[in-house]
């Protein structure tokens, strides 16, 4: 075990634009053997896979795929990583995207755990953790259910024509509460981003019909506070005005208030 820890924390993580893809990065990723690989579009469309060639793959994203805006890939310093190993991990990847739904899944296929002796499943679930670790730092979260933090801001209302929701900031994002409910349909100048992003959530099981209503079954992180607002209120919205304190503050006035405490 001990001549395997070097290269379980020398994992690498490459990450690669669309545009420094147009610019001729895909010579560096010919650096890379085996490599698992993560193309994603904001927190909607991801593809998560393995290959052996990452220029070819890049190629082929280039040419067939227009979502995708950039490409994570992770290996080993000293290639020690097998087809069975990145199975392992890709399928545990896999398995947590579907648990957390906070994406929509590109791939093709759901591949089965391989078998690996005991030994290769320790390695692996060590790897596992470490991506798992700096998937966060490249602004990747879609492999973690939102919890609880004690390091957010105070919860905010949303109340709209009999609806209303709940939510806090946190610093990956606007937290919307379980149970926060919106209307079912969204008006008409609703933005088409929203809408996507609404279906997206029906389809993940997240916003449930509860009668005259939908109702968030899971907290959910969004990407800021008008884009949590338009989705509960089903209509194109700020974020800074909609949310309120239990005082009626709107959330501008808060971080306004907030910034002057901190003399900024």
């Amino acid at each position: 075990m001990d001549e395997v820890l070097p290269w379980l924390e020398a994992a690498i993580a490459k990450h690669f634009s669309k545009a420094a893809y147009k610019r001729g990065y895909q010579t560096a990723v010919g650096t890379l053997q085996v490599e698992l690989q993560k193309i994603y579009d904001s927190e909607i469309n991801i593809e998560i896979s393995w290959t052996g060639d990452g220029p070819i793959r890049l190629t082929q994203h280039q040419k067939t795929k227009d979502f995708w805006t950039a490409a994570v890939f992770f290996t080993s310093k000293d290639e020690n990583l097998n087809k069975a190993h990145v199975q392992y991990l890709e399928s545990k990847l896999l398995t947590r995207a579907v648990e957390t739904k906070r994406c929509k899944l590109d791939n093709g296929n759901a591949p089965t755990l391989p078998s690996l002796s005991e030994a290769d499943i320790a390695d692996m679930e060590e790897f596992l953790a470490q991506m798992l670790l700096i998937y966060p730092v490249l602004g990747i979260s879609v492999f973690q259910k939102p919890e609880a933090s004690a390091a957010h801001g105070p919860v905010l209302h949303l109340k709209a024509k009999g609806f209303s929701a709940q939510g806090y900031e946190t610093a990956e994002g606007f937290v919307v509460l379980a149970g926060s409910e919106g209307p079912k349909e969204h008006v008409e100048s609703t933005h088409d981003y929203v809408i996507a992003l609404r279906k997206h959530l029906i389809d993940q099981g997240l916003l449930l019909d509860a009668g005259d209503r939908l109702r968030l079954i899971q907290d959910y992180t969004f990407s800021s506070p008008s884009t949590a607002a338009a989705v509960m209120m089903a209509r194109t919205a700020n974020g800074r005005i909609e949310w309120k304190d239990d005082q009626g503050r709107p959330l501008k006035e808060i971080q306004s208030a907030a910034a002057a405490a901190a003399g900024l």
